[in-house]
């Protein structure tokens, strides 16, 4: 069975469907707060040629639009990466939401409703944080997630690693 990157899921507090192109005004409206990306390996991410790429990517990689259910509004972006399919593994990451929706609810669902669907695929989900970022790190830990160790990211940054098993959610 070949993994969904781009679901439609939904919970009481939100949706997550794809991106498509026309979402780039919304998504950036809310990605220009610096402090989003203040703990972020990429912490110019906020400026908007910085996000051009990031979105361009979003694009290739099949990202997945974060809208709040009770008005409709793009609050962010999150994605399935492929991390090792042949060991039935995804990673769940690239994710930022609104500040206006941190505090733990809004997070938790959008982690809770992917790692549901990934589940039906895969036997573990990985979750890459960045060393310094304090705050993303207690946000998985609250969903199950057990540090594994470290490994660089695609810019050869450190990551801290999590993982969530199938069979211990």
């Amino acid at each position: 069975m070949d993994f969904d990157y781009q679901p439609t899921l939904k919970g009481d507090l939100l949706e997550l469907r794809p991106i498509l192109a026309d979402d780039f005004s919304a998504l950036y409206e809310v990605a220009k707060d610096p402090l989003i990306w203040a703990l972020h390996p990429v912490k110019n991410r906020h400026e908007k040629t910085q996000f051009e790429i990031f979105f361009a990517d979003a694009l290739t990689s099949k990202a997945l639009v974060v809208i709040d259910a009770n008005d409709g509004k793009v609050i962010g972006s999150t994605r399935f990466h492929p991390f090792d399919i042949d060991n039935k593994t995804v990673e769940i990451g690239w994710s930022f939401l609104a500040r206006s929706h941190w505090g733990g609810a809004y997070n938790q669902q959008m982690k809770r409703l992917m790692l549901q669907h990934a589940f039906k695929f895969v036997e573990r989900v990985v979750l890459l944080v960045g060393v310094d970022n304090a705050r993303s790190k207690r946000a998985v830990e609250k969903i199950g997630g057990i540090y594994a160790g470290t490994s660089p990211d695609d810019g050869g940054n450190d990551s801290l690693i999590f993982e969530i098993c199938r069979d211990k959610k």
